[in-house]
């Protein structure tokens, strides 16, 4: 087993010590999802973590770690009786991004559960994790429904399997730890909602920090064990803060005063539900007994507010979370003076006493501490403007100025986003979960049987009943049971939905550059990213204006992302619609060989038009029906306006082999339909 890199040595992101210490103290409070760019030591923080666990005594032999001094009753291994047990290491379990649904929550022998009536069980990661760390990377890119049965285990302490009228229960507590790069997708708000805390982590632009960063992360890959040795005794403190804050959290008083400055910063932020409220409290408690304190001050309560409210704040996909420090210390001042608990200290979560604060960092044997709160480290090019609104254009948008000649006009901002009409792909795919379309899944209604391929993990009991039914005899079957073989069970097939690629070609040219008409059109397309993230897909954006077309956005998970390149886009110029059609082109060949079973659909905003070179609307037709020659599911979204109409948007539409719908027949409460299903064999939506 490796030596893994000390708790202690880590250099700044104290924020993300903090929010996990908070948890080892209090695993009530429920968890942390971390999120950050890349190399950041989100994961080493946390695999560091479980050396600064308390050991967990077991009873010996049983595979879901039961307390040997109260087990449980319905463990699938007992019943077991109340013994001294064993001790061992709390564990890290790591669930990988491409984990199955049986591996998470284990599985059951259905051959033995049919044939022999018993119920033969083998554990997940859940019960792997119980009594200590669960860690999910890139916790963003985990299927829906996985994540799901992940945060209703930590609600509840248990995992329960289900199949056929098998059940098996058994307790599923531990410490939740998320890690995410928000440049890849957002989590739904709901999901965001059942993480208890969260902290923002980022790269130190600190040349000194830096420099000690590389400094031990050098001399830890050249002897691991003699880097460990040399920061033993600080870890060895920080494990006994740890236990000693255990102990005192039972005592921590949560005054009166001080549950109502919880309930008023809840109240001022506009959080949903009372969730907040409840890991607010656990968290100021927490915060108290790691500073050795028996009472909760304001402080604690400005911290706690801090580390659990930014998450809860998003309303849509597009804001990012974040907290308004200075509405926040007003909240708590107006609060204060109902309230007999705050000391109104000003020193602020770093405050010299700890109290409510950072993890003290020593600067370690052979290094000066240059600790520094990680949102001091955010990146002088991050973007600004924490409510991401997604309209006019903000400060959080990359604008490029447009030039004097007037060939390129500044960015317009969109109009209301709207609900827009689903735009599905037709046929029946086997790609990514997601609510889009039609598509053979582990999760959805039965739609017939099949014999497994591997393991089993969906049984068809009527198929299989029907499989072994002519073979009783030959078996020789005398009692009540049935004699199931192998080659009886049958696999369910089920029919749900998948997430698909929706790459979007914008026309950004002169001839949409009047601004209510750009605004329009950028709305629609925000729209259609909103729906592209409550369905679960990836989206790209292609934009083509003057003599080129460019990518400006790779297809991504992260609709914010495209929601930000979208709201700088600029107009002016001719209008290379070809170009754009064959840069799209490019993109969903590479994309086809990346990800093979998640369907593109191409969504073509234009008026039609094409200008530049040697007839220009020719070769944009030939671009087209290259698309429809791969079979490429498409719909243009014909943004011409005006008494007089060209029709040039239909006539793409054909090209392509899909269908064309206005600006105002996307909205879904129009009167054209409620479903606008495209083809790629050329009828119309």
């Amino acid at each position: 087993m490796s030596t893994p890199y000390p708790f202690t040595a880590i250099v700044g992101q104290d924020d993300l010590r903090l929010g996990l210490l908070l948890n080892a103290v209090s695993p009530a409070v429920g968890g942390v999802l971390v999120r950050g760019e890349k190399g950041t030591a989100k994961s080493t923080a946390v695999r560091a973590l479980a050396a600064l666990m308390p050991e967990v005594p077991v009873v010996s032999g049983c595979r879901f770690s039961c307390d040997p001094s109260a087990p449980d009753p319905a463990c699938p291994d007992g019943p077991h009786e109340a013994g001294p047990g064993v001790s061992r290491p709390a564990r890290t379990v790591e669930l990988p991004v491409g984990a199955s649904e049986d591996r998470l929550v284990g599985a059951l022998d259905i051959e033995r559960a049919l044939s022999e009536g018993v119920k033969a069980f083998e554990p997940g990661l859940l019960a792997d994790a119980h009594r200590g760390i669960l860690y999910v990377d890139e916790v963003n890119l985990l299927h829906d429904h996985l994540v799901d049965l992940l945060l209703d285990a930590a609600a509840m302490g248990a995992s329960y399997v289900e199949r056929e009228g098998v059940s098996v229960r058994h307790a599923a507590r531990f410490l939740l730890v998320g890690t995410m790069n928000p440049e890849e997708g957002e989590l739904r708000p709901q999901l965001l909602d059942r993480f208890g805390l969260t902290v923002e982590v980022a790269a130190s632009r600190d040349t000194d920090q830096r420099v000690e960063v590389v400094r031990r992360r050098l001399a830890y890959d050249d002897d691991p064990e003699g880097f460990a040795a040399r920061w033993a005794r600080e870890e060895t403190a920080l494990r006994e803060r740890i236990a000693a804050a255990r102990v005192l959290l039972p005592r921590v008083v949560l005054g009166d005063g001080v549950l109502r400055q919880i309930a008023a910063t809840c109240a001022a932020f506009e959080v949903d539900g009372m969730r907040a409220d409840i890991v607010m409290a656990r968290t100021a408690t927490a915060l108290a007994a790691w500073a050795g304190r028996e009472e909760v001050t304001a402080e604690d309560v400005r911290q706690a507010a801090l580390l659990a409210l930014p998450h809860r704040r998003r309303r849509n996909p597009f804001d990012a979370p974040g907290l308004d420090e200075e509405k926040l210390d007003d909240t708590l001042r107006e609060a204060e003076g109902d309230s007999d608990d705050g000391d109104g200290d000003d020193d602020g979560p770093g405050g010299g006493d700890g109290g409510g604060g950072v993890p003290p960092q020593s600067g370690g044997p052979d290094a000066p501490d240059r600790s520094a709160r990680a949102g001091d480290d955010t990146p002088a090019d991050a973007p600004a403007g924490g409510d991401g609104s997604g309209s006019g254009s903000g400060s959080g948008s990359e604008q490029r100025p447009a030039p004097a000649g007037g060939a390129e006009q500044a960015p317009v901002g969109a109009s209301e986003p709207f609900r827009a009409k689903m735009l599905s792909v037709p046929g029946l795919g086997e790609g990514a979960a997601g609510r889009r379309s039609r598509a053979r899944t582990e999760h959805g209604r039965t739609t017939g049987a099949r014999r497994p391929e591997g393991a089993l993990t969906k049984l068809h009991l009527a198929a299989t009943v029907q499989a072994a039914a002519p073979h009783q005899r030959a078996r020789g079957r005398s009692g009540r049971g049935l004699v199931v073989r192998r080659d009886d069970l049958r696999q369910a097939t089920r029919e749900g939905r998948e997430g698909n690629l929706v790459l979007f070609v914008v026309d950004a040219s002169g001839s949409m550059a009047a601004r209510q008409r750009m605004g329009a059109v950028k709305g629609a397309v925000l729209s259609l990213l909103l729906d592209a993230y409550q369905r679960r897909d990836k989206v790209g954006l292609v934009t083509f204006r003057g003599k080129e077309a460019e990518v400006a956005l790779p297809p991504t998970s992260s609709v914010d992302a495209a929601a930000a390149r979208l709201e700088s886009l600029p107009t002016g110029g001719r209008t290379p619609l070809a170009a754009g059609l064959l840069k799209a082109h490019d993109v969903l060949r590479v994309e086809r060989m990346r990800d093979p079973s998640r369907r593109p659909l191409l969504v073509v905003v234009t008026d039609g038009r094409a200008t530049g070179g040697p007839d220009p609307v020719a070769l944009a037709a030939r671009a087209g029906r290259l698309h429809a020659a791969e079979g490429t599911a498409s719909v243009v979204v014909d943004c011409e306006t005006g008494v007089v109409r060209l029709g040039l948007a239909a006539q793409l539409a054909r090209e392509l082999g899909g269908g064309a719908v206005t600006l105002h027949e996307l909205r879904a409460d129009s009167i054209a339909g409620l479903v606008k299903d495209v083809t790629a064999a050329g009828r119309a939506a």
